[in-house]
């Protein structure tokens, strides 16, 4: 199954919300389909519950069914509690740390950033999104004048964003160093992670 391209406030009409999707509001409150507006909506399985939970994560952090199962399956070989396990490799991922920093609106956009070579990771540049940062690894912008001014734009029009306690950010610099992993009241996606991990159990 390929990244999801449609529309977004569908998604969260339907999942609650999804920061790493999209910043914007739907008008509408029902859920999306023909039985949105029913009054006796159809009371959600089991099965369901775990599915809504595994698709929260999908589509927040921009993943593909294959990638979030391989995510699964490292949470799981390592020591620790499963579910924060998954969360903190999620929240390592490049284009999600420069989401949290304020650098674009959206994990998608952010995305994008690292695909065209605006961001580096110990002064190298690197242009995968999917790349897992360490402790003490430093995130900055490409020097160049052009890298920086969008970086700028994108943190002006993003004025509300908080930046993580795991994160060190130099504003004058633009540059973040990743101090720790991340606690799960760090993680402001409304989610039951155990949900997703039972989820996978059953494959």
């Amino acid at each position: 199954m390929s990244r999801y391209r449609g529309p977004r406030l569908k998604i969260s009409r339907r999942l609650g919300l999804l920061p790493g999707l999209t910043t914007k509001k739907s008008n509408k409150t029902n859920r999306p389909g023909k039985d949105g507006n029913a009054d006796n909506v159809k009371k959600l399985t089991e099965y369901g519950l775990r599915l809504e939970e595994k698709q929260k994560l999908k589509f927040n952090y921009g993943l593909t069914e294959s990638q979030l199962f391989r995510y699964v399956k490292e949470a799981r070989r390592r020591r620790g509690v499963t579910g924060l396990i998954l969360l903190q490799l999620l929240e390592t991922r490049l284009d999600t740390l420069c989401f949290n920093l304020g650098f674009a609106k959206s994990i998608a956009q952010s995305r994008q950033l690292v695909n065209h070579g605006h961001i580096t990771v110990n002064n190298q540049v690197v242009d995968i999104p999917s790349f897992h940062c360490r402790l003490n690894d430093t995130i900055g912008v490409k020097p160049k004048k052009s890298s920086k001014q969008l970086i700028e734009t994108n943190m002006k029009n993003n004025p509300s964003i908080t930046i993580p306690g795991h994160l060190k950010f130099d504003s004058s610099k633009i540059q973040a160093t990743v101090l720790d992993y991340c606690e799960r009241e760090d993680i402001v996606l409304q989610l039951d992670e155990l949900l997703v991990i039972e989820h996978y159990s059953r494959r």
